[in-house]
């Protein structure tokens, strides 16, 4: 108790905080009470681009020209061929909550329209200067407004509306600074606008950005955009996908499972024609993949759900991204089985190695009828055959009519395709001629240490492979002496207790990611400066990446530098990464900067970043090894922590004892 009450009287001593002076209530001014709506609508350049380009949709446009300059902090303009505003309601426009969009209560619980809310326009002149030129059909001439003195004047200017928007963040100078590079900046006002060409192909859009055209899509059919802005590996390793049931459907196309990614940057759900981020959705494809995507991997999709306006709330937040279901757990069921069932419907196909490469074909499943829809060619029809590409095996586990597509890829391993050329691995290895009858033959010092296992130290090897070979004490090597390979993945050996089977790219995979992490423990890494630089194409997301976590990559042993607005070249990498496919491995490490950030990445995401290094530089299936090379990657699993899991968390290893052979074939039974 003395001690309790010396404590009290402690912090009754201390000084109290000093009290706030009181203040009385009074109204906002307007101009803050929109800048302070603002912080919620215009978030950077991007946010300004979407909310002009759902009014321009909403006015009915057929083509739209977008202007930017340094990325869009400098100018937006939006130019389309959509109604117009009469000249009255030009200052009416740019007052907070005004619209034309809803009249009541009934319509705001049924909204139709992209935009409702009536507060854009007012929170972007809030931070930036604003200009409207604007036409109907009714003028004899366009009228234009200047939303910082509301001076209107005549113009020039053909039936529709020009947005212009300049020095964003001009009178807020610490909203300024929170923005990213000119390039990450781009990024995103091109995301945004991929979005809406994907939700409407119908329309035909051109982007400038300083000057110089970035990206130009014609109105055309569904799959024809979705091939121009997914690109041909997604377009052509897709399921279409058309659902009705009442008033729902489901319509667009999902990517093959084996047409996976490593990041979910191509999934486009689209509620009523607008773009979403709802968990519930997201969810619900999420779970309809589970059993046939393959470890931390996420598919690629645009789908598109239509339903009855007042069965969906979107007015949930004022960036308009989110929504709200009525009746959620039906929606999350309805798209569940929906996406299930486009898989199941393709799923079990025999993969085969064509001419051409790495694609195994399936069968046409037919052309999807996406008629009335509530937007004209906004539906994902007709995409025809689809291939698989980039296959890699075990893609596939179950699906819910019970084929095994494990087993089956199993049993077809030999003609599986490979997820890289064999001559990769070649370069990846060395080549080393161990003898005049195997032409493959390669050695593991690229990955391997030599003082782990050297060849020439033993033959225990070779014994192990010929008859009466010497027992071998299982305190000497626990994982024994290589016997031979199954179909390029499975190194058989035997140990003192019975048969060891090893995934050599799971096990190899470990060995490489405790390297790295030991390497960058120690910040340890050797940098291999390339004699002939490898230069890429990167968009503009992936160039402001470069330019803004330098100092990380120049600490994970990358030297990247910057040639041109769409390139970029790669002058050093990490000296174990040398014989990589460089340009996969750069792009898999932009990609991890930019979801995590470079802070981020080197304190609790690392270990998903060196999984990256480690599996792009793993030994894969169909590579054959030699005996020399299959022991010199037990020994290393037996010097390397945690080796008997990947960093997936796949086990490396199997061992199956003589008592469990025996009972295998019934031996003393």
């Amino acid at each position: 108790m003395p001690d309790l009450i010396d404590s009290s009287d402690a912090i009754s001593d201390s000084p109290a905080p000093a009290a706030r002076p009181l203040r009385a209530i009074q109204p906002l001014p307007d101009q803050l009470i929109s800048q302070i709506a603002a912080g919620e609508v215009v978030e950077r350049p991007a946010s300004v681009v979407k909310e002009l380009l759902e009014n321009a949709l909403d006015a009915g446009a057929s083509s739209l020209r977008i202007t930017l300059d340094e990325g869009g902090v400098k100018r937006i303009m939006i130019v389309d061929d959509g109604c117009g505003i009469p000249p009255a309601e030009l200052p009416l426009a740019l007052l907070r909550h005004a619209t034309s969009k809803i009249r009541s209560l009934a319509e705001l619980e049924a909204v139709a329209s992209l935009g409702f809310r009536g507060e854009a326009l007012a929170s972007i002149a809030s931070v930036a200067e604003l200009f409207i030129t604007s036409r109907t059909a009714a003028c004899a001439h366009a009228t234009r407004i200047d939303a910082q003195t509301g001076a209107i004047s005549p113009a020039a200017g053909t039936i529709g509306t020009t947005m212009e928007v300049r020095e964003l963040y001009f009178n807020t100078p610490a909203r300024r600074k929170f923005l990213k590079s000119e390039q990450t900046e781009l990024g995103h006002c091109l995301e945004v606008i991929r979005r809406v060409a994907l939700a409407r192909p119908d329309i035909a859009i051109s982007v400038i950005h300083n000057g110089k055209a970035v990206e130009h899509w014609n109105a055309s059919d569904p799959s024809t955009r979705v091939a121009k802005i997914l690109g041909d590996v997604f377009a052509t390793a897709h399921l279409p996908l058309d659902e009705r049931a009442g008033p729902l459907a489901v319509y667009g196309c999902a990517g093959l499972p084996t047409a996976s990614r490593g990041r979910a940057d191509q999934q486009y759900f689209f509620v009523n024609g607008r773009f979403v981020r709802d968990k519930l959705l997201t969810h619900a494809v999420r779970a309809a993949y589970e059993d046939v995507l393959h470890g931390n991997r996420y598919p690629s999709y645009v789908l598109f759900l239509d339903l009855p306006p007042e069965s969906v709330d979107v007015n949930v937040h004022p960036s308009k991204i989110e929504v709200r279901f009525r009746d959620s757990r039906s929606i999350h069921q309805y798209v569940f089985h929906a996406v299930q069932r486009a898989l199941a419907r393709n799923a079990g196909a025999s993969p085969e190695t064509t001419a051409g490469g790495h694609a195994a074909q399936l069968e046409p499943t037919g052309i999807a009828s996406f008629s009335a829809r509530p937007y004209a060619g906004a539906g994902l029809a007709g995409m025809g055959t689809s291939s698989l590409t980039d296959s890699t095996p075990g893609s596939g586990q179950r699906n819910d009519t019970g084929t095994n597509w494990l087993r089956q890829s199993r049993m077809t391993q030999g003609n599986l395709p490979v997820a890289q050329p064999l001559a990769l691995y070649d370069a990846l290895f060395g080549r080393r001629d161990l003898n005049a009858g195997t032409p493959q033959g390669t050695t593991l010092a690229a990955s391997v240490s030599s003082d782990a296992y050297s060849p020439n130290q033993a033959s225990a090897p070779l014994y192990a492979a010929m008859p009466g070979a010497p027992d071998i004490g299982a305190s000497e090597q626990p994982l024994g002496f290589a016997l031979g390979q199954i179909h390029g993945i499975y190194v058989l050996a035997q140990n003192a207790q019975g048969l060891i089977i090893v995934d050599m790219h799971a096990a190899h995979e470990r060995i490489l990611y405790e390297q790295f992490k030991n390497s960058l423990a120690d910040r340890a890494i050797a940098v291999q400066p390339l004699l002939i630089p490898v230069t890429m194409t990167v968009d503009a997301v992936e160039m402001g990446v470069v330019e803004e976590e330098r100092e990380v990559l120049d600490a994970l042993g990358f030297d990247l530098a910057i040639l041109s607005p769409g390139s970029i070249a790669i002058r050093a990498v990490p000296a174990l990464l040398k014989d990589a496919d460089l340009q996969s491995l750069a792009r898999a490490v932009i990609s991890d900067l930019q979801a995590y950030g470079g802070s981020r990445v080197l304190t609790e995401r690392q270990h998903e970043l060196l999984g990256t290094l480690a599996c792009h530089h793993a030994v894969r299936a169909n590579r054959r090894l030699t005996l020399d090379e299959m022991n010199g990657l037990l020994r290393q699993m037996e010097a390397t922590e945690r080796g008997d899991q990947c960093n997936h968390g796949r086990p490396t290893w199997f061992q199956l004892t003589l008592g469990d052979l025996d009972r295998l074939f019934m031996r003393g039974q």
